[in-house]
This record gives C-alpha cells, structure tokens and sequence, in this order.
C-alpha cells in the first residue's frame, strides 16, 4: 500500500524509526531529518503533513510559515516553548505535545539529584577525587537530616506530582507553589500549598523546578529569588534551562549561599565551551566545582520511556490524520 502522508521528525532521531513504522504502517512515510538548526529544515519539511518535534530545534513562524499541509505539529516530550504556538495557531496548525511519557524517569532523577546533593554523595566523590589524601566524611560537611526537611516544588504537573510523591516518601514537609493548580490537590496528596514562591524559597531546604517556561516563569530563579533560599540549601532543575538565571546561580554557588545545584537543562544545548557555567564545572579550582551536576538533559530517557515517547507522538499524528480528536493541544 502507498503511503497517503508524510510524516516528518525534524530532529534528535535516527533512521531507526521502528517505533513510528509500527504505529503509522503503510499509512505514512516516515523520514527523520536529523536537524540541528531550523536552517537544516529549509527544503526538506515543507511538505510533511504532519511535524514531530523534539528539544533541539525551534520552529519559528519562518517556518512554520513555509508548511504548506500541515496538520499537526507534535512535540516529543512536555515542554513546547521550542514552537511559535500562537503563529501555528493562526495557520490553522494545532500543536500538542505528549506529557505522560516519562514522569517517573524525570522524578526519579530530580530525587537521585537531591539525594546525592544533600547526602553529600556528588561533594564528596568529586573532592576526594582531586584530593585523595582527604579521605574524611568532613569533606561533604555539614550535612543535615532529611527527614521533617522542607522539599519545595515549583509547578505541580504530573513530574512535580510524582517528585512531591517521593518526597514524601523521605519522610519530608513536602511543599508547593502553582497558582495554576485547582485548590484541593494539597489534601489529595498530603502535601501542604504555599501561596507565595518567595514564601517557599524561604523555607526550603531544596527546591526542585517542574515548570514549563513560559515569559511568567524565564529567569524565575534569578538572583533575588536565590537570595531568598536559606544559606546551605539546595536546587534541581529538570523543567527547563530559561527558568533559572545561571550566571546568578553560579554567584550564589561560588559564594557558598547555596550548598549546590544540580542542572539537567541548559538555555543552549549542547552549551558552548566558553559559557561561565561550563568553565566553572570543568574547574577544579573555582569555588562552585565541587557543589554543582550538570547533565546533558537526560533526565526524561529510558530506553522505555524513550520508546513511549516516540509511539505516542506518533500515535497523535494518525489520529490528526485520520481526522480524529487530538489529545494534549497546547494552542487551542
């Protein structure tokens, strides 16, 4: 059977599209173009009916623009400030994005993240590295307990759900700030509501971020809201890099207010080497070397979650093919 559409993946992917093969059948050729940059798009997805999008490429209106079939745009994973959504919008284009395919992957990594920072397990392993002959628990000093700690959430989605979850699961106050979300979850989950995020930097003693970056949230951990955490404390961010302000954060590292930060998103990724947060990661001898994880935004893949992902986002472009109700639309 001939292909009746054409479904592009425009980034991350290789030519093992299995997944997507199974799902869409001879119901659509699929192509991955493997784009670094949204010039890379330029000739090559004009003519997709339907766009599968990761965290690589940003589709702006200049694109978007150029899509002369588009149904349906899909971002393969959550967050959805890498697509013109007002634009897409305007052309009749919807765009969803898949949420559910990998929250416990994220939540787990947030968790592993807090306990090796809090548990002095990252501090010590990266001293005791450079300096051997230091081999005392004081290098991770002083550490407190986390059981009765505040662990506070910004964004109550599903992944700052599941976080709040395993938190609770340490024995920790956990708390939140969302105005966004309905009253009554605070009692569902046996968690407590802060109404003010200066309230909750206040109090805890790690913040975790699971909020989408919106202009509300870009550089909402900036260096007033830093100042704001208790001296000692701690911050994790799997959300998105634009949410927090990295040059304040690396002041506020290397002048020892917070006790450490554990990064899996950046504003630019891969970052360029000359970025000040990358130099100081890479510096043994900068104060904020040894209080600071920084991962390749790898905090959503399992080979599970991965595969989950890509049939999901797959399954929503037949579904918008087929001219069938369309879960998850982020531009309505």
């Amino acid at each position: 059977m001939n292909p009746r559409f054409h479904v592009v993946i425009a980034d991350l992917l290789n030519d093992d599209l299995a997944p997507e093969r199974e799902v869409l059948g001879g119901f659509a050729e699929v192509t991955a173009l493997q784009a670094r940059s949204e010039a890379d798009l330029v000739g090559r997805i004009e003519q997709a009916d339907a766009i599968i999008l990761y965290h690589i490429v940003t589709l702006t209106r200049a694109t978007i623009g150029r899509l002369q079939k588009c149904r349906i745009i899909v971002r393969g994973g959550v967050g959805f400030d890498n697509v013109d959504l007002a634009f897409a919008g305007s052309r009749g284009i919807p765009v969803a994005n898949t949420p559910d395919y990998g929250s416990e992957e994220v939540a787990d990594s947030a968790l592993g993240m807090l306990l090796a920072l809090a548990r002095g397990i990252h501090r010590a392993n990266s001293i005791l590295r450079a300096s051997p002959g230091n081999w005392t628990y004081e290098v991770a000093a002083p550490l407190v307990r986390l059981r009765g700690r505040i662990l506070g959430i910004v964004g109550l989605g599903r992944i700052g759900t599941a976080m709040a979850v395993r938190g609770k699961s340490l024995g920790m106050d956990v708390a939140f700030y969302d105005p966004y979300k309905p009253d009554g979850y605070d009692k569902a989950l046996g968690i407590r509501r802060v109404e003010d995020l200066s309230d909750l930097l206040a109090q805890s003693l790690a913040v975790s971020l699971h909020c989408p970056l919106t202009e509300e949230t870009r550089y909402l951990m900036d260096a007033k809201a830093l100042a704001k955490m208790p001296r000692g404390a701690y911050l994790i961010n799997t959300a998105r890099g634009g949410v927090v302000d990295y040059s304040a954060l690396l002041e506020s590292l290397a002048s020892g207010h917070l006790a450490g930060a554990a990064i899996d998103v950046l504003p630019h990724e891969p970052p360029a080497d000359t970025d000040p947060l990358i130099l100081a990661w890479r510096d043994p001898m900068h104060p904020a070397h040894h209080r600071l994880i920084l991962n390749p935004h790898l905090a959503w893949y399992c080979e599970d979650g991965k595969r989950e992902m890509r049939r999901k986002a797959a399954e929503t472009c037949r579904r918008a093919l087929r001219g069938e109700s369309i879960r998850n639309i982020v531009n309505a």
